[in-house]
C-alpha cells in the first residue's frame, strides 16, 4: 500500500514537472516580443477613425534602421479585411519606390499569410538578426518570409523618412 502511494506521488510530481516545463518553455517561444524593448508607440487615426495602436521594439530599446532584431506590434482598433492590408502595403511600397519583382512575390506571400483582422487583434512582425521575418497573430505564429530584403522593406512603410504618416514614424522611433 505504501509503495502504491509512493508511485502515485511520483507520477503526480513527474506530471507536474512536465507541465511546468511545457508552460515555461511556451512563454519563451510563444511571446514574439520576448527580450525586446519598446522604442516608441503611436496611434494611427485617419480623419476621426482610430485604425490601430502600434509599437516598435528592438533589442536595445533604441531604433537604428539596420540593426536587427526589430519588431512592429500593431493592435487593430477596427476590423480590416486581408485584401485591404495587402492593397495598403502595395500602395505604400509604390510610394516608397519599392516596385520591383520582389514586391510582387512578397505581396503573394502576404496574401497567403495575412488573415482578416478583427477589432482587438494583435498583429506582430518580428525581423530577426538574419533579417528573416515572422508574423504573429495574437502571439501565435501565422507564417514567415525568409527573404532578407522583405522585413526591412515591410518595416519601411512605418519607419522610412518618406512614410505616409510622419508623426506616427517619429513616435515609433522614439523622436516624440
Amino acid at each position: 500500500m505504501a509503495g502504491l502511494r509512493h508511485l502515485n506521488l511520483y507520477n503526480l510530481c513527474a506530471k507536474t514537472t512536465l507541465l511546468l516545463a511545457l508552460l515555461l518553455s511556451n512563454i519563451c517561444w510563444a511571446e514574439p516580443l520576448f527580450e525586446l524593448k519598446k522604442v516608441g508607440e503611436a496611434r494611427l487615426s485617419v480623419l476621426f477613425w482610430d485604425i490601430y495602436d502600434s509599437a516598435l521594439y528592438t533589442q536595445s530599446g533604441v531604433y537604428r534602421s539596420e540593426e536587427f532584431p526589430q519588431a512592429l506590434d500593431i493592435v487593430y482598433l477596427r476590423d480590416i479585411e486581408s485584401i485591404e492590408l495587402i492593397e495598403n502595403t502595395k500602395e505604400e511600397w509604390q510610394k516608397l519606390g519599392i516596385n520591383d519583382e520582389d514586391s510582387v512575390r512578397w505581396l503573394g506571400n502576404l496574401t497567403q499569410l495575412l488573415p482578416n483582422i478583427k477589432k482587438g487583434d494583435r498583429l506582430t512582425l518580428v525581423v530577426n538578426t538574419h533579417k528573416h521575418s515572422e508574423f504573429f497573430l495574437n502571439s501565435n505564429s501565422i507564417g514567415s518570409v525568409c527573404d532578407a530584403k522583405f522585413g526591412p522593406a515591410f518595416l519601411r512603410i512605418w519607419l522610412d523618412a518618406g512614410s505616409s504618416y510622419p508623426k506616427v514614424r517619429r513616435k515609433l522611433i522614439g523622436k516624440n
